[in-house]
């Protein structure tokens, strides 16, 4: 070959920018040495984006110049694990867009250690299938004729007459823009709203998988695996489970025309999403109904946050969007729209049960103008009070007076004073927790319980007994325990009912803030709404977001709503802030408020670790980031 031919092909790789794409299931006898080989090898070729490393393999999404990228394929190639591994290069322009390519990790590099590759149960307590009982791959070219023929699985089979049914694994907003539309073939969309959604939908729709063969596709085929391997998990008649190896970004490159693909593939990079040679647009804007497919703005929907289409006609600064899925779960209510400077508020959705359909209606969106102040219900903690809680968030209020409104109340559960034997007291001041001893022989004498505010509580320990007149005081005969909150497991049925009758008599409310055991409260709050295991006592809560600070609560959470209940993550939007594992806080262990913020949807949820106490705290650049969260609903 002609030496100046590769020397050209060199200098377009140096000039050209690319994606590459890659995932491999196998074990992984050190973690921490391949965490340093792609560290080095991404670091040294200027490599940007997501690297995910789990004990069963690796998940990639890398951007840069093209050579780089060859470069980092030869390595990858030459460890004996990543043998058969498929490689998705794709050459085109760099990232244009500052916004897209931050909100998709394209302007750093971010390699972690998690515990699975893609999550598809957010519950701690299902068990994720053994990846080696995943779905048998399928070519591009496999995929396309099984389709052409419909039904003609495996000629060689019994079975070639079994019913095909195709089944896409993506979320609602990605198969919003492209999906396959086979002829003679029953195709199933989900319309979930993320991955971990998908089970669930599977176990409701499992009749529409029994007994048939199913050929399922989602982007690049990672999302297959753990899900064919679900599907076959559930036994007799589940079997017949096939997947599109390489997913629809393989399928279009070997059928460049789009073949049974219409519309564009969704891909998570700054590329946003990739089309056929076939120009037909699938998508339509969320507001008027036009052809619309560019997601470029990246618009959300204020609840849930997932992505929403609105085409460039219809958008306008300060607008808030409703997606289909929040429409259909009677989201909207509470809104605002201010004409002529002044603030109306609109037609509030009637509650209805559960198993009504409602019609599809226009999301509600705000002109220009100056909104309205959010109303926050503020929820203290343990053994605090509402006056103590204010004073502790005052310099919060005050950097966010512009923008919110902090409201707070007392927990319906009052507590009794406590205090300690004299000779664990006996240099303390006096005061309420720690009331002076008597000149005499004998038990300390405490003050009059009038000098004392009260203290109260969200959630109680099983043996809690109300506070009576002759029971003010309790000795505690030991130091304080920093693990009582794992104990105070019960209570809540009493205090949903009292928020209840808060948001009757004092809102409506557009946000909860809980401070640890507040923030346990709030947590269990957003999800009774959206299990609705008791929808007379939510009906009346109606609420955007929650910010949970030092939260904790999966002991509640398990207890109060069985484990079917919480397969899915919570979509209600959310805030978490905590102390970072170097942090001060000794209240809470900072692996409770990671827990905790686990069980939200990643896709509408914000952390944020502080190296302070337990405390909210307000200098930058936490304040900025608190900002930031509430700027979304206003």
């Amino acid at each position: 070959m002609d030496p100046n031919i590769n020397s050209q092909e060199e200098q377009e790789d140096d000039d050209q920018y690319g994606v590459l794409l890659y995932y491999k299931y196998t074990q992984i006898p050190d973690l921490d040495d391949l965490f340093n080989f792609y560290d080095s090898n991404c670091n040294s070729l200027s490599l940007l984006g997501r690297v995910r490393l789990s004990p069963l393999g690796v998940n990639v999404t890398v951007g840069g110049k093209l050579r780089a990228l060859k470069k980092h394929i030869a390595a990858v190639e030459s460890n004996s694990l990543f043998e058969g591994t498929d490689f998705k290069l794709a050459a085109c322009g760099r990232p244009s867009n500052d916004k897209v390519a931050e909100e998709c990790g394209f302007t750093s590099l971010s390699i972690r250690i998690v515990k699975e590759l893609v999550t598809l149960s957010c519950n701690p307590l299902i068990k994720s299938p053994e990846i080696s009982h995943a779905g048998k791959h399928l070519s591009a070219a496999e995929f396309h004729s099984v389709l052409q023929k419909a039904g003609q699985l495996d000629k060689e089979s019994k079975e070639h007459n079994r019913e095909l049914v195709l089944l896409d694994a993506r979320n609602l907003y990605e198969t919003r823009i492209g999906k396959f539309h086979p002829p003679n073939v029953e195709t199933l969309d989900p319309g979930i709203r993320q991955y971990s959604d998908l089970p669930s939908w599977i176990d409701d729709n499992s009749d529409q998988l029994q007994g048939k063969s199913v050929l399922m596709y989602c982007t690049g085929g990672i999302r297959c695996e753990m899900a064919s391997a679900y599907i076959r998990s559930k036994g007799a008649g589940f079997e017949n489970v096939f997947q599109l190896y390489g997913g629809i970004q393989r399928y279009l490159e070997q059928f460049p025309d789009g073949g049974f693909f219409r519309g564009k593939n969704f891909v998570f990079d700054h590329r946003i999403s990739v089309g056929s040679s076939d120009a037909n647009i699938l998508g339509a804007c969320l507001l008027c109904g036009t052809s619309f497919d560019d997601y470029s703005s990246r618009l959300r929907c204020t609840y849930c946050r997932m992505l929403v289409l609105v085409c460039d006609s219809c958008q306008r600064k300060g607008s808030v969007y409703v997606c289909e899925l929040c429409q259909n779960h009677h989201k909207g209510v509470g809104l605002s729209s201010i004409e002529n400077g002044g603030i109306s508020s609109l037609p509030s959705v009637e509650t209805v049960s559960s198993d009504t359909k409602l019609s599809c209606q226009v999301p509600c969106r705000q002109a220009t103008g100056p909104p309205r102040k959010l109303r926050i219900l503020c929820l203290h903690g343990f053994r605090q009070n509402a006056s103590s809680f204010k004073g502790r968030t005052a310099s919060l209020a005050k950097k966010l007076k512009s923008i919110a409104e902090l409201v707070f109340v007392d927990a319906p559960y009052e507590l009794a004073f406590i205090y300690q034997p004299p000779s664990a007291l006996r240099e303390l001041p006096h005061n309420c927790t720690s009331p002076p001893t008597s000149p005499q022989q004998g038990p300390p004498l405490p003050p009059p319980s009038e000098h004392c505010k009260k203290k109260y509580a969200w959630l109680v320990a099983p043996d809690f007994q109300e506070k009576t007149e002759r029971g003010n005081w309790e000795m505690v005969d030991g130091p304080f325990d920093p693990l009582q909150y794992q104990q105070q497991t019960e209570g809540f049925e009493q205090s949903l009912a009292y928020i209840k009758t808060v948001f009757a008599q004092d809102g409506p409310f557009d946000g909860v803030l809980g401070f640890s055991q507040g923030a346990a409260m709030a947590a269990a709050v957003a999800f009774a709404q959206q299990t609705q295991t008791i929808p007379s006592k939510t009906a009346e809560m109606q609420f955007r977001f929650v910010i949970l600070c030092s939260g904790f609560g999966i002991k509640l959470l398990k207890q109060e709503f069985h484990e079917e209940r919480m397969i899915k993550k919570c979509h209600c939007p959310s805030l978490h802030i905590f102390g970072n594992d170097h942090g001060k806080d000794r209240q809470i262990a900072t692996q409770e408020s990671r827990e905790l913020a686990s069980l939200f949807d990643d896709g509408c949820s914000t952390v944020i670790e502080h190296d302070s106490g337990h405390i909210i705290p307000t200098r930058p650049p936490y304040i900025d980031q608190i900002k930031d969260f509430l700027s979304r609903f206003l």
